[in-house]
């Protein structure tokens, strides 16, 4: 029987060993563990008296490359907190979340703490005159006080849907483990002038950390975000999303600050064990499967750990060659459209601003010049490195990268990187420009892939188009998070739905979430005169749609039109079916065949042509009305809503009915700039 057992047990790890081989050369990802063990971790790890990543208290040497004028915005920021207000988190706001789905009100004061706590550290570290001391003290103990530090979205974790946290049982989520590194770095920046006032300080940090987070995360394998539930069975496994390095790279930055010697290496070995279950199934093509949105937590938080690890080990641990890490980090630059639009699917928003530091740092430690000169362009459209930085929850892990490289960031030619042509085939997305180098014109981006993605919209086969680098078809992205969000009533919500993407709804049958419900037969053909993608979306419906196929083919002809053609073959007509196009711009409907898009802030029109079919177009105006409505100290009164800050309160969706009752059939669109206009455009 033992014999047996530990035959079993070599050929399984045998055959890990074989997968995770296989799954390295597809991808570019060499496993950590199957470079480094246990035992070189412990000969690798400085001691933290020998480890100086940046300027503290006791050796401020490096001070001088941050910015004078960064340094004063961080003091006079600290200055207008006083006197520091530590707002209360009553059991109450926490149990908002399972009564009634809202998630922000709490987020908002357990966020405003950390990044009170952030901006009065970085402005004691700089002025050094002990004039915040107090106020991080006790901010501080405020925070060690609370009883979780994560989130109420997040007691799932716990196991039981609690209304309340189970302190005996602690977890760790996302904000959990960014507020464990914020009170490290806190501890690392700080330790003498807390010290002063009393050893306490220190010595709660490292207990509650020790107590929240290290014992915890040595104790489990069984949250889903470690991946080790993928690892025993890679085929049947849902892979890992951003929870991992964003989890991982602040556990790490966490330990190697304040882990006592019995465990520190433990911990820090087993972030390397973990990341590997993020990098092992993450696409060759270096795709984030949730948008350019969740890049920063995904990707980035993997050079976060990276880099740590590699700087603290004085290189003995160096991962930072990896291929497919390149891959990952010049991702972002193919998902630009123009400042500050990026191509979005997904919870992934249309204007996103990614850190400027983060992408410098991947161009640094890939050795790309493009994605340094690309930050270089974006902090010089946020005035980034000119004031306090941008960073939201208190994130000091990120503002102290940052400002490491503000100096040599500053010091960069900047430049957009506008790629004619993009394939990324892992996801099936791709995105194609008029001509590369320029804004100008058309652009098309389209995308197949399966409705099985993190943060899933039902997605396959949808597209969006910028003229000029600004909207005309697009994608509405996600609404503020409440309950529903992440629940079962996901796909109640309306911009969740493939009825509201640019896409066909199918004898009233809208696609489906799910790996399963997928295109297939997916070609990329790009040359001098147009780029185009063909699939057929007969598997992202179920089976109700009624489809025999239904193949759809997306055309940028450069410098002249957008086409789509569905062609389609249904085994029963039950309802009518209709194509769908979400706009921000004002809709007209001309004539059966055409609808005029309004774009006056740009003085145009574009013509929206039914080229063929027998359909008849209405508008429908979607009303967004996410988040709260919010009063300003003036009196005037915004919403906050995620949303609503991008597109306003509303959107326009074109519904293009059928009108007879065929069941097969062609329909094709042509977008194109109005006739009036074509020759006042360059």
């Amino acid at each position: 029987m033992r014999r047996a057992a530990i035959a079993w047990m070599s050929g399984w790890i045998f055959c890990t060993w074989i997968y995770f081989n296989a799954k390295a050369q597809h991808n570019g990802w060499t496993p950590l563990e199957q470079t480094y063990t246990l035992t070189d971790v412990q000969h690798s790890i400085q001691p933290l008296s020998h480890w100086h990543p940046y300027p503290n208290l006791a050796d401020t040497t490096g001070l001088y490359r941050i910015p004078f004028s960064v340094q004063q915005a961080y003091i006079h920021a600290a200055e207008k907190l006083l006197p520091v207000s530590w707002n209360p988190l009553p059991a109450t706001l926490f149990m908002e979340f399972s009564e009634n789905g809202n998630r922000s009100h709490y987020e908002a004061v357990s966020f405003q703490r950390r990044e009170q706590l952030a901006t009065l550290v970085l402005a004691e570290l700089f002025e050094r005159k002990g004039r915040f001391i107090n106020d991080i003290i006790n901010g501080i103990w405020a925070i060690c006080e609370e009883s979780f530090w994560g989130v109420s979205a997040h007691m799932y974790l716990q196991g039981n849907p609690h209304e309340l946290p189970d302190v005996a049982h602690p977890v760790i989520d996302l904000f959990a483990a960014e507020t464990a590194q914020e009170l490290a770095w806190t501890y690392y920046l700080l330790k003498p002038a807390l010290d002063r006032v009393s050893p306490l300080i220190c010595k709660r940090i490292a207990y509650e950390t020790t107590r929240r987070i290290f014992i915890p995360y040595l104790q489990h394998d069984d949250w889903g975000y470690l991946g080790f539930r993928w690892r025993a069975h890679p085929q049947t496994t849902e892979r890992v999303n951003n929870w991992n390095p964003w989890i991982n790279s602040n556990v790490l930055a966490a330990s190697w600050v304040l882990a006592d010697d019995s465990i520190r290496a433990r911990v820090i070995y087993k972030t390397m064990q973990s990341i590997d279950n993020f990098a092992m199934p993450y696409p060759a093509d270096g795709g984030c499967d949730e948008g350019p949105e969740y890049w920063d937590r995904a990707a980035g938080a993997l050079l976060d750990e990276l880099q740590l690890l590699n700087n603290a080990s004085h290189g003995k641990i160096n991962a930072l060659h990896q291929p497919l890490l390149h891959q990952m980090g010049r991702y972002i630059c193919k998902m630009y459209i123009r400042y500050p639009y990026f191509m979005n699917y997904g919870d992934a928003d249309a204007i996103y601003h990614p850190d400027p530091a983060l992408v410098y740092r991947f161009g640094k430690y890939t050795d790309d010049s493009l994605m340094m000169q690309f930050a270089a362009y974006l902090a010089a459209q946020e005035h980034f490195g000119t004031s306090v930085l941008p960073y939201h929850f208190g994130v000091l892990n990120r503002a102290l990268m940052a400002l490491s490289v503000l100096y040599d960031l500053a010091n960069v030619n900047p430049s957009q990187p506008l790629f004619r042509d993009v394939w990324l085939p892992d996801l099936q997305i791709m995105i194609a420009r008029s001509d590369s180098g320029s804004v100008r014109n058309f652009y098309l981006a389209a995308q197949a892939g399966n409705n099985g993605k993190s943060h899933n919209h039902n997605d396959v086969g949808n597209f969006i188009v910028y003229f000029d680098g600004n909207p005309v078809l697009v994608d509405a992205g996600a609404q503020t998070y409440t309950a529903a969000t992440f629940s079962n009533q996901r796909y109640q919500i309306w911009n969740n739905q493939s009825s509201y993407h640019n896409l066909p709804e199918i004898n009233g049958v809208m696609q489906q979430a799910g790996r399963q419900f997928r295109a297939t037969d997916v070609q990329y053909q790009p040359d001098a005169e147009k780029a185009a993608i063909s699939m057929d979306l007969t598997h992202a419906y179920p089976d109700s749609a009624g489809i025999i196929t239904w193949k759809r083919r997306v055309v940028l002809i450069r410098n002249q039109a957008i086409t789509l053609q569905d062609d389609y073959d249904l085994r029963i007509w039950k309802k009518p079916l209709a194509e769908h196009f979400l706009t921000p711009l004002q809709p007209f409907i001309r004539n059966r065949q055409e609808v005029i898009l309004a774009d006056t802030l740009h003085h145009r029109q574009f013509l929206l042509h039914l080229v063929s079919g027998n359909l008849m177009p209405y508008i429908d105006t979607v009303y967004i009305s996410d988040g709260d409505v919010v009063q300003l100290p003036s009196g005037e009164t915004i919403r906050n809503g995620r949303m609503y800050r991008i597109w306003g309160d509303h959107l326009y969706r074109i519904r293009w009915m059928q009108a007879d009752q065929q069941t097969h059939g062609e329909i094709s669109f042509r977008l194109t700039l109005s006739s009036a206009q074509q020759s006042d455009h360059p």
